[in-house]
């Protein structure tokens, strides 16, 4: 039966509590500012409110993001917390900020007025290592002091042997079989569109 492979540690533990982690800090911060727009505190009329006001959530939720990645990750018997908690405040955040940044340099390059100044990005990145990253570091201290998860069950000694799967169950062919259906529905849509706008003038 699977009830004993169903627990079973993955064998990238690390990875999945890191984004385990961020995406609990996601989560909340969109909840929190959906909330916030609801109840008409972020107007719409004030230019960037909600993603300042999301923005700031982002920051101050680094508490839930630690904990729940290191009481993730220590139900999997992981021991390298010092590089769970690094991981969890480091790497979302930081493949954001990186493309971010490339962009923005490309924005800066060509003089445009879209780009984020200089001190803004100093900002920011002193919000991330000021308040983001030592908040993870508290809620991973918390979590990492509680008792690992306890499963209903008993996981099997010997893993079960996984089947071979078959073509369009592969990650590949399902990433081409996902794509093709949207883009291809997006790009229809948009040619009969921009073709019925700009058709007068060709």
């Amino acid at each position: 039966l699977v009830h004993g492979d169903v627990f079973r540690p993955p064998r990238k533990g690390m990875l999945l509590s890191v984004f385990l982690g961020s995406g609990v800090q996601v989560l909340m911060m969109t909840v929190i500012t959906l909330v916030f727009a609801c109840l008409g505190f972020l107007s719409p009329a004030n230019r960037g409110a909600l993603m300042t006001c999301a923005l700031v959530l982002y920051v101050c939720l680094g508490t839930p993001a630690g904990y729940v990645s290191s009481r993730v990750y220590k139900s999997f018997g992981g021991e390298r917390w010092k590089l769970n908690v690094i991981l969890t405040s480091m790497l979302c955040p930081g493949i954001v900020f990186g493309v971010f940044f490339v962009l923005n340099l490309v924005l800066w390059t060509k003089g445009s007025s879209a780009a984020v100044s200089f001190g803004t990005l100093v900002a920011l990145l002193a919000l991330w290592f000021g308040i983001s990253v030592p908040l993870t570091f508290v809620g991973a201290f918390f979590g990492f002091r509680k008792r690992p998860i306890e499963h209903p069950v008993r996981t099997n000694q010997i893993p079960r042997q996984v089947p071979e799967q078959s073509v369009y169950t592969r990650p590949m062919p399902g990433i081409v079989m996902g794509g093709i259906l949207p883009f291809g529905c997006i790009f229809i849509q948009l040619f009969f569109i921009l073709n019925s706008i700009w058709s007068n003038q060709m």
